[in-house]
């Protein structure tokens, strides 16, 4: 992701400074752009000289750490999502944001998806009625296990990558790609499809500060670990309660649409994966990257009432934060939006 948003950004700014605990991938995106200068310790890239703001696309459980020395430094962030992963952790970085004027836009780009936006402001605007339920459905994580330990990479730290972390002897599923999927760094499907669509969700319900977190949270693994395999369960069940009466099921199904595969308007709506469903008193609406379906397809196509309640328009995520470093105005998806304001 650190190498995919820096080919976004770089439509929009400089890149100048590269920083990676794997010299192999630090040296990949140093290809890419030769004139960037190259870190092995964030600690000394947030004090390169003439930088502005940083990309955080580090894996989960270094997020904060490296938002907050950014922060300290005097820089914007652009911080993948999750953008922590407590409620403590979140309530330090909001802090921090607030108290330095920092411009920080979360990575949670379906917030500049003209869809989601739609759906949204439907929903906010009372079109489904009185909101009622929400679901949202995200693929099923990885299985497996159990693994075994072996020598980590030359040109992986082990020790700086692991962090905070537990020290343990370097298990390849652990790094990169799959660290999702382990306790230790992250929680699974649920901060990684599940950070997008459970903000949307939280987004369209506009609950006032201080009452944006639900009262009440029961969780369910669907599937239990193997011992020694990713800890994370790879299906599970949220049941979240909200102060308002609104409820939200998070749920994993087995398996996405298939690629390029069409929802008919008449499919039920508990059949609909890997989405948001709004439930209201009038109707149903379905939301997922590049789909939007609505139990009345009216619900659509008919202009909202003037004055209506409007969501911040973005249609560019990176280029969205390029231009709040400039205008210090909040992006689309500010730090508060852990919490869904």
């Amino acid at each position: 992701m650190g190498q995919y948003d820096a080919e976004l950004m770089s439509r929009h700014a400089d890149i100048v400074a590269l920083c990676d605990v794997d010299s192999a991938r630090l040296e990949k995106a140093h290809q890419k752009y030769p004139r960037a200068k190259t870190y092995p310790d964030f600690r000394h890239c947030v004090a390169h000289s003439g930088l502005n703001g940083i990309i955080n696309g580090t894996p989960d459980h270094w997020h904060t750490l490296i938002n907050l020395a950014a922060i300290q430094a005097g820089l914007d962030v652009y911080s993948e999502k999750p953008l922590t992963l407590t409620i403590d952790e979140g309530r330090r970085l909001v802090r921090s944001v607030r108290k330095a004027g920092a411009v920080l836009q979360t990575g949670s780009q379906q917030r500049s998806d003209k869809r989601f936006r739609l759906a949204v402001e439907l929903v906010r605007n009372g079109r489904l009625g009185r909101l009622r339920h929400v679901t949202t459905s995200l693929p099923s994580g990885r299985h497996g296990g159990p693994f075994s330990p072996s020598i980590p990479p030359a040109s992986l730290d082990w020790n700086f990558w692991q962090g905070q972390t537990p020290s343990i002897a370097y298990v390849a599923e652990r790094c990169h790609g799959s660290f999702r999927y382990w306790w230790d760094y992250s929680a699974g499907t649920l901060t990684d499809w599940g950070a997008h669509h459970n903000d949307i969700a939280l987004w369209a319900m506009g609950l006032p500060d201080g009452e944006n977190g639900p009262v009440a949270v029961e969780a369910h693994a669907l599937r239990e670990p193997v011992k020694d395999g990713f800890s994370f369960p790879s299906t599970y069940l949220v049941q979240y309660r909200h102060a308002n009466g609104v409820t939200h099921t998070c749920r994993t199904v087995q398996t996405e649409d298939p690629a390029g595969g069409v929802i008919s308007l008449n499919t039920p709506p508990a059949q609909m994966s890997n989405g948001v469903l709004f439930e209201g008193d009038d109707g149903w609406l379905f939301v997922s990257r590049g789909r939007i379906q609505a139990s009345d397809p009216a619900l659509l196509e008919t202009p909202l009432d003037n004055p209506a309640w409007r969501a911040a328009e973005s249609n560019d995520h990176t280029g969205n934060f390029v231009d709040c470093m400039r205008s210090r105005n909040d992006p689309v998806a500010p730090s508060r939006s852990v919490i869904g304001a």
